[in-house]
């Protein structure tokens, strides 16, 4: 009997240490009167480290009051079960939540105190933290998203709070950026944008991306002049980071209304609107200036990465201008001649350097990513009011006379004139002048090429006045 009693005492020791919880027996006072080997694996401590010690002493203070009552009530009641989740101290200081079982069986004689489970559950709350973290923020930005602020509104929006302000803000230009640097740069700017956002506003004031290029403030306990005071500060810190050298995104731009809630009976989608229809006055203000100041980006950016210098587009400019006056081309059309000079290869900016810039020959997908470009060059285009009178002539240049050109197979004079003109102009200067992919050829080759394949890839009638326009 003794053995048999003995060889099962080793049998639950065995099975206590390594089951993955950790167990105690706690008696009235709070002290440990057992706690079982496998507490230094989770949570670093040696058994004999905290036998006779108060369990209270490694309950997170934020939570002990809360843990002494709810544990007060089991000794209420032999046999009652009560279950926990609280934070508990590691040997190292730090703390990891646990999930905590604990039973009366103070009148059991082998016991004698309140057992206690322990499970370690704080890979668990770190889930469900992410995850209640995700439902109420923008992942982007950081900031909070509109589920949050919509309850927000609701919880606030009452007397207490009052006077009550909202502040809406709709980023400039997000598309344009978006198109012609693509989203990794727009969403640059929706960062930078969000950190003075954060910069200028309070703790107490809640700041959410609502969409796309959407903002909104909600501004408890805020009149209409601290309204405005922050708004101004936005309006600054975006021209300081204009101005800075060391700036990550290319352009910062953000149009701001703001109204305010003084009175209950005032309804809060009128305070919307307000604010609304304020932030589109002054983006109707801020338009045409941010374009152009884009714009100017956009061209820089264009002439370092091509590695075409202005003096490439004076030249096209020149011929296509000569070609335009011989064919009696109105005024109109010259000056969007002159802009589709410049900014005929503007959705080259979307190609890879490793493929713009290959001496070698291109891959079949390498060449199929090169003649994306007129496609992203209308896109940009579109974007911008200055650009659009032009776009379609930028989606055309690539288009032959013989139908076989990309990206539509337009052919004949379904190709828009202005883009059959500078098809022709680009091409002679492109055999004219060294490439990384080609060297130059002699004028009088260009010619003789331009005379073979007209016709074919170029219109007949403005290869001809070429021609003559260049002899």
């Amino acid at each position: 009997m003794e053995n048999l009693l003995k060889k099962n005492e080793i049998k639950q020791n065995v099975m206590i240490e390594n089951i993955s919880d950790v167990i105690i027996i706690m008696g009235k006072s709070g002290i440990i009167n057992y706690i079982s080997p496998n507490v230094q694996k989770i949570f670093g401590w040696k058994s004999k480290e905290l036998l006779d010690y108060n369990l209270w002493e490694i309950i997170h203070s934020d939570e002990k009051l809360y843990v002494k009552k709810e544990l007060s009530k089991i000794l209420e009641k032999d046999g009652m079960i009560k279950t926990l989740e609280y934070k508990l101290k590691c040997s190292d200081g730090t703390y990891r939540d646990i999930e905590n079982t604990s039973v009366n069986l103070i009148n059991d004689e082998s016991i004698n105190g309140i057992l206690m489970n322990f499970h370690d559950i704080t890979y668990r709350k770190k889930r469900e933290n992410d995850i209640l973290y995700l439902s109420y923020h923008d992942v982007l930005t950081g900031l909070y998203n509109r589920a949050y602020f919509d309850e927000s509104i609701e919880s606030i929006d009452i007397e207490d709070q009052f006077p009550i302000s909202i502040i809406m803000g709709d980023v400039n230009g997000l598309k344009l950026i978006n198109d012609a640097f693509g989203h990794a740069e727009g969403d640059k700017v929706l960062c930078e944008i969000a950190k003075i956002l954060k910069k200028c506003c309070r703790e107490s004031d809640i700041i959410a991306r609502i969409g796309g290029d959407e903002f909104y403030i909600l501004l408890p306990k805020t009149d209409n002049d601290t309204s405005q005071l922050i708004s101004r500060n936005i309006y600054k810190e975006c021209e300081n980071y204009g101005n800075s050298e060391d700036k990550d995104a290319i352009y910062l731009s953000i149009s701001i209304g703001y109204a305010t809630k003084t009175i209950a009976n005032d309804n809060m989608e009128s305070i919307f609107k307000d604010a609304e229809e304020f932030m589109y006055r002054h983006k109707l203000l801020e338009h045409k200036s941010m374009h152009s100041t884009i714009l100017a980006s956009i061209k820089a950016t264009m002439f370092e990465k091509s590695k075409e210098t202005e003096a490439h587009a004076e030249r096209l400019i020149s011929l296509s201008k000569a070609v335009g006056q011989a064919l009696c081309l109105s005024d109109e059309q010259m000056n969007e001649l002159e802009l589709l000079s410049t900014l005929h290869d503007i959705g080259k900016m979307s190609v890879n350097d490793n493929i713009l810039f290959k001496p070698g020959k291109l891959t079949d997908l390498e060449w199929s990513e090169i003649k994306k470009h007129p496609e992203v060059g209308y896109r940009i285009a579109q974007a911008s009011p200055e650009l659009m009178p032009i776009a379609e002539y930028i989606l055309c240049h690539h288009e032959r006379w013989d139908g076989k050109g990309y990206p539509q197979g337009l052919m004949g004079e379904g190709i828009p004139l202005l883009s059959r003109i500078i098809s022709v102009v680009d091409s002679y200067d492109a055999m004219t002048y060294d490439r990384v992919y080609s060297k130059a050829i002699s004028k009088e080759a260009a010619i003789e090429e331009i005379f073979n394949n007209a016709g074919k890839q170029f219109d007949p009638v403005i290869s001809k006045t070429f021609i003559q326009i260049i002899s």
